[in-house]
């Protein structure tokens, strides 16, 4: 059992570490994300605003991710986490105290969960590149996975406490639980800097540097021409805005189709998270780094397909397992490219590369979610959720006829 690729990444002290503070700053994040999708229903009952807020959360990282990846590769990122959760932890504060004063609206919801977006945006890919860092390379596809369990573990157990905290108590003090979990990951970040102060920067030789612009275009050149990383990218792009999107509108699910409530709402992204735990530890326990391309197709085509039983279904007996599946399989797709990226970009680019993953994975759903919110008021949630994924379903298929060309790209980068 000690053997294990989990514990053996965990027994990484620097890792083990940041794993453990990132894991309690998740649930916060979980538990404000619920309550923000709950408050925005609360306040309009509207398919288009839940897409707005979703929209507010993660178009910022389009804006914005680029630049946080110059950044990933020029600062010590340590030190850009900590001053990104600080702001983060700041505006999570203000939010619960105007819910909690009566004085919240739905357009100030949008603005400070925008204001919260552009702080994430900036900081996810420090977050991605400081993996390796903190964990040999033959770890790296162990510690991606690991993350994703993190991550998912915290989407399952955010959204019982904000249950918990939006029926017991109010929605604001979900806001303040979300401020107070920051503090972990902050004593987190003072401790592996303490103990080795290099560790956020890139030890790699000293690179030319081309000054923002020329540095953003050859980290998106790099990414968009790579024979075996386009092909993957635009595949996460594809899924990300057709299929996704439907994470953002599960509010909208829980009361206009299944016809329940906040418990309803936990419930569905609880189950997603479950599903994604298991998908995140198959990955962990795999003992080779090769082979990520067919899984990264296989789980693409059933996480369209499972969404696909959640909006055909009607019954949410049904749309639960078929949630499950979508977030194993969601979770295979995500950890099987962010480690293919992580693997077979070079180390002075990996932030750059890592921040086009960001604004895919945080930008696509953005845009899926309004789109989809928008028409969901005209024609009901379901159909435009249908022809997304029928649109992913036939993207998957063009991919997957030249899956052994992409593979053997990939497997020579690596």
């Amino acid at each position: 059992m000690t053997d294990h690729p989990i514990l053996r990444t965990l027994a990484h002290r620097e890792y083990g570490l940041y794993t453990l503070g990132n894991g309690v700053s998740l649930i916060g994040m979980w538990v404000q994300r619920v309550a923000l999708g709950w408050l925005t229903w609360e306040l309009t009952h509207s398919a288009t605003w839940l897409g707005a807020v979703a929209f507010a959360d993660l178009f910022p990282s389009v804006l914005i991710g680029l630049v946080g990846g110059v950044a990933a590769d020029r600062l010590d990122r340590t030190l850009v986490i900590f001053a990104c959760q600080s702001l983060s932890m700041a505006l999570a504060v203000l939010l619960g105290i105007l819910t909690l004063s009566g004085n919240i609206s739905v357009e100030v919801v949008v603005l400070m969960t925008f204001l919260n977006g552009m702080v994430i945006g900036f900081n996810q890919p420090s977050r991605l590149a400081l993996v390796p860092r903190l964990v040999p390379r033959e770890r790296i596809t162990t510690a991606v996975a690991i993350n994703s369990m993190v991550f998912n573990t915290a989407r399952f157990i955010g959204p019982a406490v904000a249950g918990l905290v939006i029926v017991w108590a109010d929605l604001g003090w979900a806001f303040i639980v979300n401020a107070l979990s920051y503090l972990c990951l902050l004593a987190s970040l003072v401790v592996i800097r303490t103990r080795n102060p290099s560790i956020g920067r890139e030890g790699g030789v000293p690179r030319a540097r081309r000054g923002l612009i020329g540095d953003i275009a050859e980290g998106m050149r790099y990414g968009a021409s790579d024979p075996g990383l386009g092909p993957i990218l635009l595949l996460h792009l594809v899924t990300a805005i057709s299929v996704r999107a439907v994470t953002e509108l599960l509010p909208g699910f829980a009361d206009h189709v299944f016809g329940g409530g906040a418990d309803t709402l936990a419930m569905m992204t609880s189950v997603t998270g479950v599903g994604a735990i298991i998908g995140g530890w198959m990955l962990a326990g795999r003992r080779q780094e090769g082979g990520l391309v067919p899984i990264v197709l296989v789980a693409s085509i059933v996480v369209a397909l499972s969404v696909l039983a959640v909006a055909l279904s009607g019954s949410l007996w049904i749309a639960l397992p078929a949630l499950a599946v979508y977030g194993a399989s969601m979770v295979a797709a995500g950890v099987g490219t962010q480690t293919i990226v992580q693997l077979a970009v070079p180390s002075d680019k990996v932030g750059r590369v890592l921040s086009l993953h960001g604004i895919i994975f945080r930008g696509g759903p953005a845009i899926g979610a309004l789109a989809m919110g928008a028409a969901g008021d005209v024609v009901g949630l379901e159909p435009p959720v249908i022809v997304g994924c029928v649109v992913a379903l036939a993207v998957i298929a063009v991919i997957w006829m030249r899956r052994r060309a992409i593979s053997s790209a990939v497997d020579r980068a690596e």
